[in-house]
Formats: C-alpha cells, structure tokens, sequence
C-alpha cells in the first residue's frame, strides 16, 4: 500500500490524520468528497509536488482519523477545516474540495477570508438545483443501500467487489489503502453520518446561502451523467453554472469526466490548481 506518512492534529476536540507533501512556498489543500478522504487526491498531488505544499486529510470519523460519537453537520466538518488551516498552513492558500466537499468548503470560506487565495470546486453539490428538492427522500434510501453495504463490507472479498468502480479509477496501492481503511464498516458507518449532514444542510443553505467566495473561484463539472441521470445531470451543471457566474470571480468549466473528476482527469484538476496559483501571485503583486 501507499507509504505517505501523516500526523493527528487536533482540531475543535477531533482528531484529523493529515498528510503533508511537496515544496516550495505556495500551500493548497484538499478537501474531500463524501465517502472518501485524503487518499482520493493520490492522483493530483503528484503533479504539484515539485510546485507547491500539499496538504490532504480524512475528515474526522474517516480513514485514519479519530472516530466520532456525534452527528456532525457540514457546519461542524466547515469548522473542523478552518482549524485545521490554522494549525497546518502558515499563510495563504488555495483550497480544492471535490461534491459534498463544496459544501464544507463554501462554508469554510466564510471563517477563511483574506487567507483563500483561491477555490477550485469538483463537480460540488449545488443547493438550489431541484435534485435537492427532495433529498432528504434521497437520503433515507441511500442510507438504507448502505446499511447493506456496511454489512458486506465485513468480508473482504464484497468490499472488493462492491468498490470495483472505485478500484478502475485508482492506482493499486490507492486503492488497496482504501480498501483497508475506507471500504469498511467504520467507514461506510461514516459515510452515512455525512449523507445525513447533507441532507440537514440543504434546507439550510438554501435559506441563509454562504457568502460568495471573495477569491477566484474555478468550477468544474463532468460532462458524463451516470446511468439513467441523464436529465438530473443536465440540472444540476445547469444550476452548477448559474452558480459560478454569479460570483464576482468565478468561472465553470465542462470537462470530460466522471463524477470523480480529481481521478479521470487529474492534468486538469493540477493546471485549474496553477492557474489560481498564478492569478493569487499576480494579484498580490499588483497590490503590494
């Protein structure tokens, strides 16, 4: 299995595993989809390592990091971010989050200010697109999907089966580190707390929306819809869309990917990451 080595940190009383990489002066960091955690990023770091300083974690209750007694909301995991930054990153960043991930990280944004010096959202979850209408039916259903799932995953032979799509995308070593520690019980136990996050944030965002990010912000969404979500899809990039142009700096782009874009198309995923590099360095020296 993958051998980065990684550290606990302490944030709002949880405990975080994070791993830390690359060089140079610049810092990004990587918040994760639902379901997933540091490991996710394996294909991207590698081509920012010679770059920038990286820094990717499991959210609290996943992966390698502390397990968690409570029903936490995307508010609680936003909170968890925002400390972790102060206690990892030294000055400014560029922060990359990937679907429910967008959640934690628009809100995050609000904590952050001056310090994002940049956001590059995957293809995040979007509030006000009528998919989310009736989510908390959506969740009930995927909840109870995964309560079968978490009992398979006991035996490892169905975890491997039933993670074969997420076994295609990612190199053996990654995908063997999710398999022992992601594809489990504990995780998919996880898993279902943080679709419940969703579903209890939805209606909350869409009453009180976080603040537009102040910094620019690249969306990027996948032009390939899953099977038989063709016109769910087609509503979501829509609002997806509607959403990046609002903003003050904000761009949406269509890219030939999967609903794991950082997997299908990494390349693309790093240079979006160097362009908000680029753009916050030429930014602040027209302000010095």
């Amino acid at each position: 299995m993958r051998q980065a080595v990684g550290r606990a940190v302490q944030v709002n009383g949880r405990t975080v595993h994070v791993e830390e990489s690359g060089s140079g002066t610049d810092w990004v960091v990587f918040e994760a989809g639902g379901g997933m955690g540091r490991t996710c990023w394996d294909l991207v770091l590698p081509l920012l390592k010679d770059r920038t300083r990286l820094v990717a974690y499991d959210r609290a209750g996943f992966g390698r990091s502390g397990r968690t007694a409570t029903q936490l909301s995307i508010e609680d995991l936003a909170s968890d971010l925002v400390a972790l930054v102060e206690a990892v990153v030294p000055g400014r960043f560029v922060l990359v989050a990937h679907s429910m991930g967008g959640l934690v990280a628009r809100r995050a944004a609000e904590g952050l200010g001056p310090r994002l010096r940049g956001l590059l959202l995957l293809d995040p979850a979007t509030e006000s697109a009528p998919v989310y209408d009736t989510f908390d039916r959506t969740a009930t259903k995927v909840d109870h999907s995964l309560a079968v799932t978490q009992a398979l995953f006991r035996f490892r032979p169905l975890a491997r089966l039933a993670s074969g799509n997420i076994r295609r995308l990612f190199p053996p070593d990654t995908y063997e580190t999710m398999l022992a520690e992601d594809f489990v019980p504990a995780g998919t136990a996880q898993t279902r707390k943080e679709i419940k996050a969703v579903a209890a944030a939805i209606p909350r965002f869409r009453a009180e929306p976080p603040d537009p990010p102040r910094c620019r912000t690249l969306l990027l969404s996948p032009s390939r819809p899953q099977t038989g979500r063709a016109r769910h899809h087609a509503a979501l990039t829509a609002h997806q869309r509607r959403w990046a142009k609002s903003l003050p700096d904000g761009q949406f782009e269509s890219v030939n990917s999967g609903h794991i874009i950082q997997a299908e198309q990494s390349t693309i995923v790093a240079n979006r990451i160097k362009h908000l590099l680029d753009h916050a360095s030429r930014t602040d020296i027209r302000s010095a």
